[in-house]
């Protein structure tokens, strides 16, 4: 009689089991965010978008409901993006041929996206093959606001608010996912307007909400704005989203927010259960590294050396030897858009050092606008001439002025009250005492009719940045020429030296 009740129970469970499994849908996101560059960096050591594609083609095979996602950001800035391809500079190019080829299934609008002009955005637009969403961004016109479209052969096709996929298992039972995105205002543009993405999220989860079984987002946005998101909406369970660059899991209730590394340093692999009887999300979520050891897929990597040629062909027309470790940062040397163009950094600092190096130290002070540092990232661990070409994508000289320090003052000051905008000023021996409200060239206050010798980068003498600094300002009295042999005929090639020297 035992026996015959332990039997019972067992095929009781095994039913149970059987059911459950048969009740459950199964399904994988690959998540990427913040996505500027192809190939690995830190001298082959980190990230390449071939290696992600040999990851998404494993995780296919483990689970054929895998979703790659990438979390906006990504058609620039890029080293490759500055250059010039059939007369037209090249401008996320590239990326969209690499990410085509990888068959993404969803990425949504960065800020950084709206840093090309209008006519090459839609150009990206109408070369891509992946599904794209955004919810709050649309095109603005001179009249009117339409949404963003992708144009081929004529046909129009908009970029969604929302985006739904059907996901079965291999029982046949079957879920809708539903996907809202986010973009964060802080890219300004004529051709782009910006509805309020708190409001648009509510509105499209709310749509979302009757057709579908389980909600989750794509955002670009700040991780204090995606924390207010997720509190609004304590049913999505997941939210993938990029802006910081540097990778976090962040629980909000019992839900969570994660972001990966820049680049593809990294990226996460959400493994997602769903059940379809008691509608109970289950997500184990791995931070997976980009290394070497994740191997490459040969289809994406033929294209990613085809692109290299051109950008190794460019990069050698300067730098003989680009791949070589120049230097080993211990500490990250920061680049990012926000803190480089706000306060002074170790990155910042280390530029303008070098550019005052490139005449010998034979100048008071050096400065460089923030804007021009374009790589919105951290340098780490092994750094190579081709990182500072990523850096200074669009390169220049070092010009070295002499002028009058009532105009040094007035530079200085400017540059001071354009913090969080490109004018603000990287400094080297040049500081702002905050209690006397003074401006000091190797710590002694500035004298108006003393005159300077400093260091610039050669677009701010073009006065794009600052309107009145330029070579016919009266207080401007000699810009001094550089020869083509010169350190500081090209502000990377001054840097690399320096770093080689130290």
């Amino acid at each position: 009689m035992k026996r015959i009740s332990l039997l019972f129970v067992i095929f009781c469970l095994l039913i149970s089991c059987n059911s459950e499994e048969k009740n459950t849908v199964n399904f994988t996101f690959l998540q990427l965010n913040d996505v500027y560059e192809i190939a690995p960096l830190e001298g082959g050591k980190v990230g390449g978008m071939s290696r992600v594609e040999k990851l998404h083609q494993d995780l296919l095979k483990e689970n054929p409901n895998t979703f790659m996602m990438l979390a906006g950001d990504f058609l620039y800035p890029s080293l490759l993006g500055t250059l010039k391809y059939k007369g037209e500079r090249i401008k996320g190019k590239q990326m969209v041929e690499v990410m085509n080829a990888m068959n993404f299934d969803l990425v949504a609008i960065g800020n950084h996206e709206f840093d090309l002009k209008e006519d090459e955005f839609q150009k990206r637009l109408n070369e891509s093959n992946f599904q794209w969403i955004a919810t709050n961004t649309n095109h603005q016109l001179k009249d009117s606001v339409a949404r963003f479209a992708i144009e081929k052969n004529g046909v129009k096709t908009v970029l969604p608010k929302t985006v739904t996929f059907n996901v079965k298992n291999e029982y046949g039972k079957e879920i809708n996912i539903g996907f809202f995105s986010a973009c964060l205002p802080s890219n300004p543009k004529e051709y782009v307007q910006y509805e309020d993405f708190y409001e648009s999220a509510k509105f499209a989860y709310n749509t979302l909400e009757p057709k579908t079984d389980v909600i989750f987002g794509l955002t670009h946005l700040s991780i204090e704005q995606d924390k207010l998101v997720s509190k609004m909406l304590p049913n999505v369970p997941l939210i993938m989203g990029g802006h910081e660059h540097v990778n976090m899991s962040v629980p909000v209730g019992n839900a969570k927010i994660t972001k990966a590394d820049a680049n593809a340093k990294t990226v996460y692999v959400h493994r997602i259960s769903f059940n379809t009887k008691t509608n109970e999300t289950v997500i184990n979520s791995e931070l997976a590294p980009i290394t070497k050891e994740t191997g490459i897929d040969k289809n994406v990597d033929r294209i990613v050396q085809q692109w290299n040629v051109l950008l190794d062909s460019k990069i050698k027309e300067i730098l003989p030897n680009p791949d070589a470790v120049i230097f080993k940062a211990v500490e990250p040397l920061d680049g990012r858009d926000t803190p480089i163009r706000s306060t002074q950094t170790n990155l910042g600092v280390l530029i303008a050092e070098a550019m005052s190096h490139s005449f010998d130290t034979e100048i008071d002070c050096a400065l460089v606008n923030g804007g021009s540092i374009r790589i919105d990232d951290q340098l780490q661990g092994d750094i190579t001439g081709v990182d500072f070409f990523r850096v200074l994508p669009y390169g220049g000289e070092v010009l070295k002025v002499d002028l009058k320090g009532s105009l040094l003052k007035k530079v200085l000051n400017y540059g001071r009250l354009k913090a969080g905008k490109g004018a603000y000023l990287q400094r080297y021996n040049a500081s702002y005492n905050k209690e006397k409200k003074i401006w000091l060239v190797q710590n002694k206050e500035i004298e108006d009719a003393k005159i300077y010798t400093v260091a610039f980068s050669d677009y701010l003498l073009k006065g794009f940045d600052i309107p009145f600094l330029k070579p016919e300002n009266k207080e401007v009295i000699k810009v001094y020429k550089n020869k083509k042999t010169d350190k500081a005929f090209d502000i990377r090639k001054a840097i690399i030296i320096y770093l080689q020297n130290l």
